[in-house]
């Protein structure tokens, strides 16, 4: 038999796709990378994923685990291999509402996990704008983060337990639901960011959270980053640490959604060059149940201390949402970055970085500075999670120079290298940020980086040629 006729029979003809009918798979959302895979291969269950590795392991036929499509980064190329797409284990195999936990698949849709708990009263906090496509097997294999890391960190923080399958076919069951364990070295912590390169994830446990019973949600016009930080600092002391998510906006960010996004509007009559989206979220009785003259206590204490900083002029003006339909609107413009932020046309440069959160402003300056001297034309642009210092900086150069986007490249590895931050924050690495890894990684980590995945996939054959270079 060949290969594909023992996948076939393993799995059954509808579920081994090829030729035209990969077509849904040969892409990213971006559009950047493109492939013909051998086969796109959809198994039913953990036993099965396992049945294929130990195939693809005999053969020594490269394995591309995917879920919902959504990488950014070349993650799931997948020229001439096997493309192994979890979207079949998409059970939420149980909710536990006592020790605050899920049990799930990686085919689970985010949203979906989402729904459910909220049927219990609580909240998987991961929350980012391709909620309604991404599933758990891929934020955990990029560690992905969003807007309320600030508040509950990135993925790796809220899992517990995963299972994977090793590229012999061996199952590692690291399903503890604990808290606490430490018997020894933290395997899960490997696979969660590994981009499928060590393992495929089968199940996991995630951390659940109490529902937010109220949320107080502003969209601030600010002087400067500098004022923005005192903000966020002032907001985290008087409400015991109740910020979500505190998100920057710039000037060119406010442009491209004027001119890309109309129908969202803007919040205020004219463009600043700061502009914050702001949440809080509570649980407490005495900041969720509404004050004898209606007022919600979460909404009255961002008010006033938003009403202190206007007096000290570190607020230039400000819309709280006094209903959900417009606490839905402020985000609407936050949630368009993804379609914004794409050119209609011609070359991009994206880069994910992340510095500490008091010197993003240094990095935009040197970056900017940068930028400019390559390509005075060119358009810098970008949005951040403030509050954890992760931006999302991208470039539409002037001309379509990979010598020139290169250079780009390297002004940001730079600018980043020269504050102590990283190259790769929530987007993973995939393809597109190997010369980085190669240049600005420590050797010593490279080799160890090499050397785990060895021990974990001898042959190489699980997602090759991805994050180690």
């Amino acid at each position: 038999m060949t290969l594909l006729d023992r996948l076939t029979t393993l799995l059954g003809p509808a579920h081994v796709l090829t030729g035209q009918d990969c077509a849904p798979y040969t892409a990213e959302w971006i559009g950047k990378y493109h492939w013909q895979p051998l086969a796109v291969l959809r198994p039913a269950d953990r036993d099965q994923v396992s049945a294929i590795l130990r195939i693809a392991s005999e053969t020594g036929t490269p394995v591309v685990p995917v879920g919902g499509r959504t990488g950014l980064v070349g993650g799931t190329e997948a020229e001439g291999r096997l493309m192994l797409s979890l979207e079949r284990m998409n059970r939420i195999r149980e909710i536990r509402p006592q020790a605050r936990i899920a049990v799930v698949e990686p085919g689970v849709i985010l949203s979906r996990l989402h729904d459910a708990a909220a049927d219990h009263g609580l909240y998987f906090p991961l929350w980012f704008g391709a909620r309604g496509s991404a599933m758990i097997g891929g934020v955990l294999s990029t560690n992905a983060g969003g807007s309320n890391v600030l508040r509950y960190g990135s993925t790796r923080a809220l899992c517990l337990g995963l299972e994977v399958v090793l590229a012999d076919g061996r199952v590692l069951d690291l399903m503890s639901e604990l808290h606490k364990d430490n018997s020894g070295y933290d395997l899960r912590d490997l696979f969660i960011g590994a981009e499928g390169t060590l393992g495929v994830i089968t199940a996991a446990v995630m951390k659940l959270v109490p529902a937010p019973r109220a949320h107080a949600t502003a969209m601030l016009a600010m002087p400067s980053l500098d004022a923005a930080l005192v903000l966020l600092n002032r907001l985290q002391a008087q409400t015991g640490g109740l910020v979500e998510a505190f998100e920057f906006m710039p000037r060119s960010y406010q442009e491209l959604l004027v001119a890309r996004r109309p129908d969202l509007g803007l919040a205020f009559d004219r463009i600043h060059d700061v502009t914050i989206l702001v949440e809080l979220g509570a649980t407490a009785p005495r900041d969720c149940d509404p004050a004898p003259d209606g007022a919600l206590p979460l909404a009255s204490l961002l008010e006033d201390t938003l009403a202190e900083m206007l007096e000290e002029g570190l607020v230039s003006d400000a819309v709280i949402a006094t209903s959900e339909s417009q606490r839905a609107a402020l985000w609407a413009r936050r949630e368009a970055a993804a379609e914004i932020g794409t050119p209609l046309s011609g070359p991009m440069v994206d880069t994910d970085i992340c510095v500490p959160v008091d010197k993003v402003a240094a990095f935009l300056t040197a970056a900017e500075t940068g930028i400019a001297a390559l390509d005075p034309g060119a358009f810098p642009h970008c949005v951040a999670h403030l509050g954890d210092g992760n931006v999302h900086f991208a470039v539409f150069p002037t001309r379509d120079d990979p010598t020139l986007s290169e250079a780009m490249i390297r002004v940001v590895e730079d600018a980043v290298q020269d504050l102590g931050g990283s190259f790769s924050a929530e987007h993973g690495v995939g393809l597109s940020k190997l010369g980085s890894m190669r240049r600005r990684k420590n050797p010593v980590a490279l080799d160890l980086m090499r050397a785990v995945k060895s021990a974990f996939d001898p042959a190489g054959i699980l997602n090759p040629g991805k994050v180690i270079p």
